[in-house]
């Protein structure tokens, strides 16, 4: 996933400080993750906190946009773009995660630790949810014919480690 830095828009502030109140508290990572999504979805970011060049996305794979990492390194939010078809691997996380959906659809599946499909969702503009391991192990996936563009909050410091993938499953 190609991925670029940009400086945090307007918008982006009062989530920041929503979701830095929810961090100190220092609960454990499910309700973290849960309290973090009530920020999202109190604060719910629109398209254009992304410039129109990156919400078009790549042809090549979904991207990355970090909008903010926090200078303690305890989370950081991203903006996803998937083309249709585009999708990720199935995967798990090394964190508590995040997201709401800002345009379009994605089908998320979710998997048992055998991988076995435990169930499937269509989330559409709006949908917020978070959730943290074990448990975790999904793959996102366009399947609408339009672009779609989620925020995740995740955390850590993805430009420091890298991605927020624990592990990817075949």
């Amino acid at each position: 996933m190609p991925a670029t830095q940009i400086r945090p828009a307007g918008q982006l502030a009062p989530l920041v400080a929503g979701i830095r109140s929810v961090v100190e508290r220092h609960a454990d990572w499910t309700e973290t993750a849960l309290l973090v999504a009530d920020e999202l979805r109190r604060n719910l970011l629109t398209p254009d906190v992304l410039t129109p060049e990156q919400r078009l996305g790549s042809p090549d794979d979904y991207t990355g946009h970090t909008l903010h990492v926090e200078p303690d390194g305890s989370f950081s939010v991203v903006a996803l773009v998937w083309r249709p078809g585009q999708l990720t691997r199935i995967h798990d996380h090394i964190t508590w995660c995040a997201f709401a959906v800002i345009q379009g659809v994605e089908h998320e599946e979710l998997y048992s630790a055998e991988l076995e499909l435990l169930g499937e969702s269509d989330n559409h503009v709006g949908d917020v949810s978070g959730f943290a391991p074990p448990g975790d192990i999904h793959r996102v996936h366009n399947t609408a014919d339009t672009t779609a563009i989620s925020i995740h909050v995740y955390g850590t410091d993805v430009t420091r480690v890298g991605s927020s993938a624990r592990r990817y499953y075949d």
